[in-house]
């Protein structure tokens, strides 16, 4: 079941960026830079919290922010939505538990199979 991150709790800038737009890339701000805190949020318990600090590790700054930015569309309000849903991606597959290995024995079959 994917977990909503609450727009509420979501700090979203803007800055100019490169690529393509022409000329309009020096005069506006289209690059959308979303930061989230991970130990102020309300929605996710202390158990989820740490598993997110843990699998998004590489992604967290000093002030324990996951920092997410879109800068492939040419205007504000696509990459405002494409860095919320990357953002909510990531942190649905950091909490995602993945299924313990049960070891398993090869079958007769597939001894003499192999012999």
């Amino acid at each position: 079941m994917p977990i909503h991150i609450p727009t509420n709790e979501l700090t979203i800038t803007f800055a100019r960026s490169g690529g393509k737009g022409g000329q309009n890339v020096n005069k506006t701000s289209t690059k959308a830079i979303v930061h989230w805190s991970v130990g102020r949020s309300r929605v996710f318990t202390w158990e989820e919290k740490m598993r997110v600090r843990v699998k998004l590790a590489n992604r967290l700054n000093n002030n324990d922010e996951v920092v997410v930015m879109s800068e492939e569309e040419r205007s504000q309000p696509q990459n405002r939505a494409l860095a919320i849903s990357h953002l909510q991606i990531l942190v649905n597959k950091a909490l995602q538990v993945p299924k313990k290995r049960r070891p398993t024995r090869p079958t007769y079959a597939s001894k003499l199979k192999r012999l």
